[in-house]
């Protein structure tokens, strides 16, 4: 065998080790995953309602709308042209 082919064949092995790792991973996977519903529902459900009645949310949330508004451009306000005329 020439050197090449010795390294292409070694090469191989590895690619075929990594895969069957992968596989491996994937069957590990998918038995995690039988058997649970596979909605979005579940997660909403687990946090909706966590923040109620929560004056520090209730801050940000205030805190995020005043920042937000204050990024609208004002009624009548007008933009300046990039060239410096109007």
């Amino acid at each position: 065998m020439f050197r090449s082919e010795v390294t292409m064949a070694t090469l191989r092995v590895k690619v075929e080790d990594r895969l069957a790792a992968l596989e491996q991973d994937v069957a590990a996977l998918k038995a995690r995953l039988e058997g649970k519903p596979r909605t979005t529902k579940e997660w909403l459900d687990q946090v909706s309602g966590k923040f109620a009645n929560d004056p520090m949310y209730d801050e940000a949330m205030r805190l995020g709308r005043e920042w937000r508004e204050s990024q609208r451009p004002k009624p009548g306000a007008r933009r300046k042209k990039p060239n410096g005329g109007d």
